[in-house]
Order: structure tokens, then C-alpha cells, then sequence
């Protein structure tokens, strides 16, 4: 019996930054025959429209109810002053997708720099001149992802795991699902998410193994 867990996200979800800790402590966790695979969702698609303010209140609303719903969380409100908000993540999402493709050691420290850049710096990822300095934060050949970023292919492999998201169930960020493969049968588990503690979702997947294992 193979089995993947598959985490879905979008570097630019708020809710994500709030999970990272939990995920990471998760998956040093798991057990060595489960796998971990990261998925790009989607929450936004391109835009050069600034963020309504509206819009802007409430995402700086959510971001101050996380910081008290999720203790040691913090956020750089800096950023609803001063880095010209728009509600567009999908180029953060290709930007993993590019230094990925590189190589892939350079998948989480993207991810992390992203985070890092948008929640603690008040910087804009959804700008392209953001993204290309921290792909050499990073260590990835710049000129090369500069030309990625935005190209057909990375697009395409964007939307490609945008529509194993949707196959995986899953329809918000963070989520995780467990894919069990024995025999003929391929099937996807939802894994609940305590932002607070990973012990929950570590005995759901050691259940859903088990029942694999035997049914």
C-alpha cells in the first residue's frame, strides 16, 4: 500500500503562514511509508486592479483575527499602507512552480522567502520584481526564473495542480488529503487541520493507513 499526503496551498494564504509551524512539525512526524507532496492551489488569478477597500479591511481583519486565534502567528500590517494591495496570488503560485523546476531544494526556501517577504516585510508578491529578488534569495538562477515566471509551461503546471486540488475535494487553503494506493484502488482521504497541534491529523492518517492496510 502506497500513501501520499498531499497538502494544498497558496503561499499567499493567510490561513497557510498560520499553519506553517503545525505542518512542519507534521510532517517531521509522519511515518517513513507516507509521502508528502505540496500542491499549488489558487486563491487569485492575475490582476493590475488594486484591491478594493473593502476587500483590503477585510483580509486585515482576518489577518488580526489569526494572530489571536493562532498564538505566536504575527503579521507586518505595514503592508495594507504601504505595498499597494492586489488580489492576485496565482504568480506567487507559478514562482514556486519556476524555482521548482529548477531544482527542487528550492521549492520550500521559496515558499518560506515568499511568506516571509509578504507577512513579516510587507512586501508584494504579486509583483513580478518581488518574486525574481527573492528567487535569488534563494539561490535560483534569476534570469531563469524570470523567464519562467510567467511562460506557457509554468501556467500550464500551475493549472494542472489546480485540477488535482479540485480532484483531491479540496476547496480552501490549508487542506490536506491522504491518497491511499493499494492494488487497482486510488483513493483520496480528507485530513482534518488543527492549526495548533499536528497530533490530529497524524492519527487520522495512521487510521486511514490502517484501514487501507486491512479493508
Amino acid at each position: 500500500m502506497n500513501a501520499q499526503l498531499h497538502y494544498v496551498h497558496d503561499p499567499m494564504c493567510s490561513w497557510c503562514w498560520a499553519f506553517r509551524p503545525t505542518l512542519d512539525a507534521l510532517v517531521g512526524s509522519l511515518p517513513p511509508d507516507v509521502g508528502f507532496v505540496r500542491v499549488l492551489g489558487g486563491l487569485a488569478p492575475d490582476t493590475d486592479e488594486p484591491m478594493p477597500p473593502d476587500m483590503r479591511q477585510a483580509l486585515e481583519g482576518t489577518w488580526r483575527r489569526i494572530e489571536t486565534q493562532v498564538p505566536g502567528t504575527r503579521f507586518d500590517f505595514r503592508f495594507w499602507r504601504e505595498a499597494s494591495p492586489r488580489r492576485a496570488t496565482y504568480r506567487a503560485c507559478r514562482a514556486v512552480i519556476a524555482a521548482r523546476a529548477q531544482d527542487a531544494a528550492f521549492e520550500g526556501p521559496m515558499i518560506d522567502a515568499i511568506q516571509r517577504a509578504y507577512y513579516l516585510g510587507a512586501r508584494n508578491p504579486s509583483d513580478r520584481d518581488v518574486l525574481i529578488a527573492l528567487a535569488g534569495d534563494v539561490g535560483a538562477d534569476v534570469a531563469r526564473f524570470a523567464d519562467a515566471l510567467d511562460a506557457a509551461d509554468t501556467r500550464a503546471a500551475h493549472a494542472e495542480e489546480r485540477r488535482l486540488a479540485a480532484a483531491l475535494g479540496v476547496h480552501g487553503y490549508p487542506s490536506l488529503a491522504l491518497v491511499t494506493d493499494a492494488g487497482a484502488s486510488r483513493h483520496a482521504h480528507p485530513v482534518p487541520i488543527d492549526y495548533a497541534d499536528p497530533a490530529p491529523a497524524l492519527a487520522h492518517v495512521d487510521a486511514l493507513r490502517t484501514a487501507a492496510i486491512t479493508g
